[in-house]
């Protein structure tokens, strides 16, 4: 008997060709979609509907079976309640990590199981080891679409069985494929926007679940330059979007966000130099160790962004906390994002940045 392998299906060339590989592995593969938002556009039509659509088309093309289950309550609990308290604390929060440990490593996996999973895969640009009883998320073959910094916090028992295909292919190798194969999403633009939620007029949306008020812009020593339509729509280090345009007694150089004060609902810029953002400490809370360092003090690689290059610095635990201590200094430290180390390919985990020094 053939082990069987149930993949979520997005309805995007990086799942659908996953699942083609898998089936020329010889396993029993079937797909899985998830709906985790209820929501339509003006025109009444359902946000979901072409991805579920393009599953479809794709499993038939495939030879695949196919389901689709419904998890939007999972989501709306696990992940999005948390994702706008972040906004309202003034911080950036980053859902999509949220949604891997909640939705797709948790009640996705159950269902799985249920299905009479043997293995649970993903498109993921990841790849993964099983030693010894230990599970090690490893760093892609394309680094520049590698996927480790959004599982940072799935534990290490998620880990179990599963399987991510796309591991060692580059993006170009996916889209090849899935043209040679006649995948009808061959041409399919890659997903952006908030998880499970997609693209969206930003500020429009989020209004939806937290009041907006216009607050004053200020500088450092308090002086107003401009006026702002909602502090939490802003990140720091930001340099478009903000209105201020030239100062009669600034320097004629671009103004940049330095911080957010969320209860005086003010704007904080500084103008040229931003040198004052770039910092060579961060301290993060809750860190989820997925592979357990070698003690307390350790030296990593680290990313505080997706994509962003490979950073080196020291660690210290101090409990729950991590402590980085960068060579380099490093620009626009958001709290709410995420600090993810790393022991050369292996993804040691991350938690979530509170402040930066």
């Amino acid at each position: 008997m053939a082990k069987r392998v149930v993949i979520g299906m997005s309805g995007g060339v990086d799942s659908a060709v996953a699942a083609s590989i898998l089936k020329e592995q010889g396993y029993d593969v079937i797909g899985l979609y998830m709906s985790n938002w209820k929501d339509t556009e003006p025109d009444g039509c359902c946000t979901g509907e072409q991805d579920w659509t393009d599953v479809q088309g794709i499993c038939a093309r495939i030879g695949i079976p196919y389901y689709s289950v419904d998890f939007s309550e999972q989501y709306m609990e696990h992940v999005f309640k948390l994702f706008v308290e972040e906004y309202k604390k003034g911080r950036t929060p980053n859902p999509d990590v949220l949604c891997n440990r909640e939705v797709k490593f948790g009640p996705f996996a159950d269902f799985a199981r249920k299905l009479g999973a043997d293995y649970i895969a993903t498109g993921h640009y990841c790849n993964i080891s099983h030693e010894n009883g230990v599970n090690y998320l490893l760093r892609a073959a394309d680094e520049n679409k590698d996927q480790t910094y959004f599982l940072n916090q799935v534990r290490q028992e998620q880990l179990d069985d599963v399987l991510f295909p796309l591991g060692n292919m580059v993006k170009t190798d996916v889209r090849d494929y899935a043209r040679s194969h006649n995948i009808p999403v061959a041409e399919k633009k890659d997903s952006t926007g908030i998880c499970f939620i997609g693209e969206r007029k930003f500020r429009e949306f989020l209004s939806k679940y937290i009041p907006m008020k216009d607050g004053d812009i200020v500088t450092t020593d308090g002086k107003v330059v401009g006026k702002h339509m909602g502090v939490y729509y802003y990140t720091i280090g930001q340099r478009r979007g903000l209105g201020i345009g030239g100062s009669k007694d600034g320097t004629g150089e671009r103004w940049f966000v330095l911080d957010k004060d969320v209860k005086t609902n003010r704007l904080i810029v500084s103008q040229g130099e931003d040198s004052v953002l770039f910092k060579k400490e961060l301290v993060t809370e809750g860190f989820n160790f997925i592979t357990e360092p070698k003690g307390d003090r350790f030296e990593c690689m680290v990313r505080i962004k997706h994509r962003q290059p490979l950073e080196r610095a020291v660690a210290v635990r101090e409990g729950e906390d991590v402590h980085f201590y960068f060579e380099n200094p490093q620009r626009a430290i958001a709290p709410g994002q995420y600090a993810v180390a790393y022991d050369g390919q292996i993804c040691l985990g991350g938690g979530v940045i509170n402040r930066s020094i």
